[in-house]
């Protein structure tokens, strides 16, 4: 019977590193990423991420409004709604927790392991939250705003209008691929960046599950994905015809 988990040291500091943190208290960290599932499995009793996931949706709500009223001074409450609800829900957590790495790090039962756990939205979110929790436990307020403010530096919004007129090629895009490839999701990498801080220059590739990569530019890496995106809906329609459209509505 297990104690505690434990995270690899070298797995530690690469997500520290991500994160632009350093835990003084090591546990806090593991337990959020410790599932329910494998405290269960190795009699760990409650020492799991589920407490932390309740604080952290909290923190992460409140760190992303911050940042929003902090951009956007003269912005309306509405319009700070519909941009804060872009980026605090499941998908966005889920996603956030891909690119850090934390569905690798994260402590599974075999059950859950087995039953696809490390590739949900639901289960990458909640452990996404409680990371965020630990960092607020361990550093307070402005730890976790810090950390906030850096891993969602790539996409937080240029505009209090971006998204209202843009048609969203990454979200239909990974509508199709969940369709036609059961479940498995596109792969944004960033391959450079590129100008002066005025006029930068992103170029961002999509990796598909089916081994086809688009590749775009954009003055943000949030573009560039967008233009990304959209090709690899062209190569998707080519290539599928219109088996690879999910049941669901699309405005074009």
């Amino acid at each position: 019977m297990k104690t505690s988990p434990h995270i690899p040291d070298a797995d530690v500091l690469r997500l520290e590193q991500t994160l632009d943190y350093h835990f003084q208290n090591r546990a806090l960290l593991e337990r959020a990423l410790t599932h329910s599932s494998y405290a269960n499995e190795f009699g760990l009793g409650a020492a799991h991420n589920e407490r932390q996931e309740f604080l952290g949706d909290a923190v992460l709500e409140l760190c992303v409004s911050w940042e929003l009223y902090r951009r956007f001074p003269n912005t309306r409450e509405g319009d700070l709604t519909r941009l804060r609800s872009a980026l605090v829900n499941t998908g966005s957590f889920a996603n956030r927790a891909r690119e850090i790495g934390l569905d690798r790090l994260l402590l599974l039962g075999r059950g859950e392991e087995s039953q696809g756990g490390r590739k949900r939205d639901s289960v990458l979110s909640d452990v996404f939250e409680a990371v965020l929790a630990a960092v607020y436990e361990d550093g307070g307020f402005a730890a976790a705003q810090h950390t906030v403010s850096c891993v969602f530096r790539q996409i937080w919004p240029e505009s209090p209008d971006e998204g209202r007129k843009e048609l969203d090629h990454k979200t239909y895009l990974q509508e199709c691929v969940q369709h036609l490839f059961n479940g498995d999701r596109p792969v944004y990498t960033q391959v450079s960046a590129s100008g002066p801080s005025h006029a930068r220059q992103f170029t961002v590739e999509v990796h598909l599950p089916d081994g086809s990569r688009c590749t775009a530019e954009g003055t943000s890496c949030k573009k560039a994905e967008q233009s990304a995106a959209a090709l690899a809906l062209e190569e998707l329609s080519r290539k599928y015809g219109d088996a690879f459209r999910p049941n669901v509505h699309h405005n074009e």
